[in-house]
């Protein structure tokens, strides 16, 4: 394996990208990124902001959110500790994949990164206590611009692995939009992100 092995997904431009892992009895060493080796992939993204949460327990439930307009993001996603199911919905109208999800294990064992591109919903449940959740952003966050649907959407069908009634959750992430109500208004274009 080279520096990175990189795995197309069933959904349109997201990518699993897993650095190379040199361990030992003393435990393990991994450039997590190298714009360079990124470059040589063919991901080719200026990241300018790092972002990190932490979810103190398991069944921690954030999202599904994106950016609009102008302040869309492009993240690449790691977990340092602790895993995740991390769901994202391709929310770019025209798209092969429109409205479409689908979910990865990222975890602080399996390394695994994700590359979400502009025009997807994203969010994610922690699966066990502890998550320290990074991810780099090609663009700056802008509070007008936030938006939202709900983890819970009927047509999304997401399969979260949780009892919403035992998701811990912010009061915003309980009130987001429907889908149906979220595509009357849809600002995100395949090909125009």
């Amino acid at each position: 394996m080279g520096k990175l092995k990189v795995t197309e997904t069933k959904l349109q431009d997201v990518k699993i990208i897993e650095p190379a892992v040199f361990g030992d009895k003393r435990g393990f060493f991994t450039e997590t990124y190298s714009d360079q080796d990124f470059k040589a992939a063919g991901i080719d993204f200026n990241f300018i902001q790092d972002n990190q949460s932490l979810s103190a327990e398991a069944g921690v439930l954030r999202g599904l959110h994106f950016q609009r307009g102008k302040y869309s993001q492009t993240k690449l996603i790691r977990v340092v500790t602790g895993a995740v199911l991390d769901v994202i919905v391709d929310v770019r109208k025209g798209s092969p994949t429109y409205g479409e999800h689908e979910g990865y294990i990222i975890s602080e064992s399996n390394h695994r990164q994700l590359l979400v591109p502009r025009g997807f919903a994203h969010g994610f449940v922690t699966l066990t206590d502890n998550v320290n959740f990074l991810y780099k952003c090609d663009n700056y966050y802008n509070a007008e611009s936030d938006g939202g649907i709900t983890f819970m959407d009927k047509d999304l069908n997401i399969n979260w692995p949780i009892d919403f009634e035992q998701a811990i959750t912010s009061d915003k992430d309980a009130k987001q939009q429907t889908f149906a109500e979220f595509e009357k208004n849809n600002p995100f274009v395949y090909g125009e992100i």
